[in-house]
């Protein structure tokens, strides 16, 4: 069964009015080194091969971290401007978004303290197909630029905190964990 985009956004606005104490989602991935830099990521049900390509040390079995976060923003700003559109009744045949990032390989590699790890700068281009008027496409991308999750994520500072969680072994646990394999 079909859901009506502009529908379903009219549903949730008026339910998150409604009911703002349910307002937070969360949303989790797990991950896990499988070989290498090769990782392997977990996001509902769905399974995610992350690798880094040769040139950066890896085997190049899936796209990098920070290609994902381009992939991350593109989209949500395509989902952003397909939902707007449907609710503001824009009229918005297609949309896709070409993004890329600069990332300075010496801040990542430890080469240069004063060079920051991540992107030093990110550029797009939205490409709109649509009968809209210059002024209700600038209403759009108006909209679309403060409530696009990801674009805000980039822009504003999160607060990130990441725990260690380390279980110590003695060489006598590695000693029987490998005499056990071993039967």
């Amino acid at each position: 069964m079909s859901v009506d985009l502009k529908d379903a956004v009219e549903l949730m606005q008026s339910e998150l009015r409604a009911n703002p104490d349910k307002a937070v989602a969360t949303f989790v991935a797990d991950s896990h080194q499988v070989q290498g830099l090769q990782s392997e990521t977990k996001i509902r049900n769905f399974t995610l091969t992350i690798d880094e390509p040769q040139s950066l040390g890896g085997t190049d079995t899936g796209p990098n971290p920070v290609e994902l976060i381009l992939g991350a923003l593109a989209s949500c700003q395509e989902i952003t401007y397909r939902a707007f559109a449907e609710a503001m009744e824009i009229p918005l045949d297609s949309v896709s978004v070409r993004i890329e990032g600069d990332l300075d390989l010496r801040g990542f590699f430890a080469v240069n303290d004063n060079v920051r790890a991540g992107f030093q700068e990110i550029r797009g281009t939205v490409e709109l197909d649509s009968t809209a008027n210059a002024k209700d496409l600038a209403r759009l991308k108006k909209m679309v630029d403060a409530h696009c999750p990801v674009l805000d994520i980039l822009q504003a500072p999160v607060p990130v905190s990441l725990a260690i969680n380390h279980q110590t072994r003695t060489a006598t646990d590695v000693s029987a964990q490998t005499f056990a394999h071993a039967l």
